[in-house]
């Protein structure tokens, strides 16, 4: 991801994000580099930033685990967040269908 794009970009990575707090717990370091498989390369300093925003906002709960001899906060999707991860896909549906047509 190019820098001058980074804020464009901010609200599909969160909308990435709640996608795979719904599907399973998640970790930061996990994250980046799924982030990393789709071509965004965001930092340590920009990711928990985003995670402990959007848990103040109530769309992730956070847990503390051990993995590996280590703590990690682990992240899941509220009920909160997957209302606004369902909005989200009815609108990104509807956008995409205009930006790109039906090609």
């Amino acid at each position: 991801m190019r820098l001058e794009h980074q804020q464009l970009f901010s609200g599909l990575i969160r909308l990435h994000i709640l996608h795979h707090a719904e599907e399973e717990p998640l970790y930061g370091n996990w994250m980046i580099e799924e982030l990393r498989r789709h071509g965004y390369h965001i930092s340590a300093g920009t990711l928990y930033p985003m995670l402990h925003r959007m848990e103040r906002q109530g769309y992730l709960s956070v847990k503390t685990a051990r993995a590996d001899g280590r703590i990690r906060r682990v992240y899941r999707v509220t009920a909160k967040g997957r209302r606004a991860l369902q909005d989200s896909k009815t609108k990104i549906r509807e956008l995409f269908r205009e930006i790109v047509g039906n090609n």
